[in-house]
């Protein structure tokens, strides 16, 4: 791969990260913000003190200065690189996390009086609802709340409005450990809340007006959010709206409309071509199934002693979800599994249990470490 230089004439880019890094001993199963590859933060320690030789860290420079001009510039590009992003779509580095695009969306593209679709598989899909609630109709074609979010739902399941200005969903569901192994079919454009898998898997962009995903879980640190919106829609906004509010403004000022989290994107950027050295998408989904699998695995054939949460046709690869016998097991598991070196494998406080998140950035060995742990300990309190 040719190394790009910035404008300086210092190159931003360090060569491609180890195909295996796993060097601390703690795995982190923490749900968000999660594990990094480490070879980006050894990368990132560096640069933090001093970037493509400038004697500047990342942190100093100016976000209009040729060095930040080239971070941004070459992370945009490997993420269209990455997953086969055209022209045809922006992709927008924005601030304030998933949550407030639930109310961006509906702010641009929701007129009063209109209504949109909302399916609710879960927690933040309910909140996102919620959100739109605020400037329009909100049509709810499937609500799992009465199966416990076990599931997303078949075509059959689901209602429709004849009429709606999108459809929304979350692809995948951190806290109840579902997903949806396919976009939802509709009439209405598709917006998806990809945030806890976004870059986990190939996905259908051009099936897509909007997909968006706070980083914190698979691209980078928590601050920085990345959205993929199709440029048609840039000028539909439905009602005038502050700047800071609008992704027109934000596409034309090229995510620097005011200071971008700057950190976050050069992180970003960084596990961009970490994906890239994996081997790409295919081979990261590849291999995000087969650490999923040996989880899964445990839980099915030990006898009972665990119960998924997530339906076995909707169990995420990201967050697997499961119960011991009872509360008091499932506490004694997680306290248990702290001392051999497996952190945050509570589950969510509304829905307790047990979550084991296993991110791109997560080790196969720290899967089998679990494993070995979950058989170990159901034989002891069977």
């Amino acid at each position: 791969m040719s190394v790009p230089t910035t404008t300086t004439g210092v190159s931003t880019r360090s060569g491609p990260a180890a195909a295996t890094d796993f060097e601390r001993g703690v795995l982190n199963f923490s749900a968000g913000p999660a594990v990094l590859p480490e070879s980006v933060l050894r990368q990132a320690r560096h640069d933090l003190w001093d970037i493509a030789g400038t004697g500047i860290g990342i942190l100093e420079h100016s976000h209009r200065g040729p060095v930040f001009d080239r971070v941004i510039e070459e992370a945009e590009a490997d993420c269209r690189r990455l997953a086969g992003i055209g022209d045809d779509f922006a992709v927008l580095f924005l601030q304030g996390g998933a949550s407030l695009q639930f109310a961006m969306i509906p702010a641009n593209f929701l007129a009063d009086g209109a209504t949109a679709e909302y399916a609710i598989t879960g927690v933040w899909a309910k909140k996102a609802a919620e959100a739109a609630a605020l400037y329009g109709s909100v049509h709810v074609p499937f609500d799992g709340k009465g199966s416990g979010y076990d599931h997303t739902p078949a075509r059959s399941e689901m209602t429709t409005a004849p009429a709606a200005a999108y459809f929304h969903y979350c692809s995948n569901n951190t806290i109840y450990g579902t997903r949806w192994q396919a976009p939802p079919v509709s009439d209405h454009p598709l917006v998806a809340d990809t945030s806890s898998e976004m870059f986990s898997r190939r996905y259908d962009f051009a099936r897509h007006a909007i997909i968006y995903a706070g980083a914190q879980k698979n691209l980078g640190p928590a601050g920085v959010t990345l959205v993929i919106i199709r440029r048609d829609l840039l000028d539909r906004a439905v009602r005038k709206l502050p700047p800071m509010l609008s992704y027109a403004v934000h596409a034309k000022d090229g995510s620097r409309h005011n200071t971008p989290p700057t950190f976050g994107i050069y992180l970003m950027g960084l596990v961009f071509r970490w994906i890239e050295a994996q081997g790409g998408l295919d081979a990261v989904e590849r291999r995000n199934e087969e650490k999923a699998a040996v989880l899964y695995r445990a839980i099915d054939e030990s006898g009972g002693f665990y119960r998924g949460v997530a339906r076995p046709d909707c169990r995420s690869t990201m967050n697997v979800t499961f119960r011991t016998p009872s509360p008091a097991l499932d506490d004694r598991f997680a306290d248990e599994a702290a001392k051999h070196g497996m952190d945050g494998l509570k589950g969510h406080r509304s829905a307790g249990g047990l979550r084991a998140s296993i991110y791109n950035a997560f080790p196969a060995s720290g899967c089998a470490t679990l494993a070995q742990f979950m058989r170990a300990f159901a034989a002891a309190n069977g």
